[in-house]
């Protein structure tokens, strides 16, 4: 692949403790939504550059060894608690994970990737210490680097609705793409349609607003056009990790046509919800957040060009 600029993905990396299905053993595999995604990118041929923070424990030489692995520059952010964070994790029939987390983000500041093709944040990070990620959000749009916001919203840390609401849109504010899941928008605004919602989410700043729908495949919606695609038939095994993928694999496509955001057009964005939306299937054809590399999808490989991992 051409080199395009860097992915700069700011948010926690921890490890999830995988239940298995007596509920009594857990199988400990490093994830954290904003690493999943830096990897996914990594793995599609992509510079990934992750500003986390990580313990000195156990746990942290684990998540550093499979960054390192996955091809990702790590940004080992100064914090004070020097413990790693844990996620809980388990699955039931469908393969949908459901978390507990054990989580501290107590970074104070984040330091500007220079060139960036895009910032991407969100998730547990975004609604911990959301002042920060903010301030990383607008550093970045001042510096002409578009923002990429996926809340992935986790109920049992998001706080009170009516606030994780308000943060919520703000956030969505500072962002040019905004990916949210029907599950999201479910949570923070209940009763209301996800597809209405999603394209009134446009008012709110973003160019572009993606909504995962499952099985369902994704539609794509800017102030001119709506793009849907189909998601591929899978035997899922579990959804962990997916929507990072999903992620990866919608930025990526951006970043290599370097079209302006204001500029869209129906190609682009159709190609890159193909691409997420088969990085993401295969990431829920196994388990655990294993997402894909670009030389084992065809499509992927087709659209993106060669890579360069």
């Amino acid at each position: 692949m051409e080199q395009q600029g860097v992915i700069s993905v700011v948010g926690e990396a921890l490890v999830d403790l995988v239940a298995a299905a007596d509920g009594r053993t857990f199988t400990a595999h490093p994830g954290g939504g904003p690493a999943n995604a830096a990897i996914a990118v990594a793995r599609l041929g992509g510079r990934a550059v992750l500003s986390t923070s990580l313990g000195t424990d156990l746990f942290g030489a684990m998540v550093r060894a499979h960054l390192d692995e996955s091809g990702v520059d790590t940004r080992v952010l100064p914090s004070a608690t020097g413990a790693t964070s844990v996620a809980f994790a388990a699955t039931d029939e469908h393969g949908v994970a459901r978390y507990d987390f054990r989580v501290a983000w107590d970074v104070r500041e984040v330091p500007p990737v220079p060139g960036a093709a895009f910032l991407h944040t969100g998730s547990l990070a975004a609604a911990l210490a959301p002042s920060v990620v903010e301030a990383a959000m607008r550093a970045a749009r001042s510096a002409g680097t578009p923002v990429s916001l996926d809340p992935n919203i986790r109920p049992t840390l998001a706080g009170r609705p009516e606030v994780a609401r308000a943060r919520f849109e703000r956030q969505a504010g500072l962002a040019d793409v905004l990916k949210v899941s029907e599950e999201d928008l479910e949570w923070l605004y209940p009763g209301t349609d996800p597809v209405g919602r999603a394209e009134s989410l446009l008012i709110l700043g973003p160019r572009l607003v993606v909504l995962t729908r499952g099985p369902r495949g994704a539609l794509a919606v800017t102030t001119s056009f709506a793009v849907e695609r189909a998601a591929p038939e899978i035997d899922v095994v579990d959804t962990v990790g997916a929507g990072d993928s999903f992620t990866a694999g919608l930025l990526m496509v951006l970043a290599s046509r370097r079209v302006p955001l204001g500029r869209l057009d129906k190609i682009t964005v159709g190609d890159a919800l193909a691409v997420a939306t088969t990085v993401g299937a295969v990431t829920c054809s196994r388990a655990g957040a294993d997402s894909p590399r670009a030389s084992e999808l065809g499509v992927v490989a087709e659209v993106l060009g060669p890579t360069s991992g």
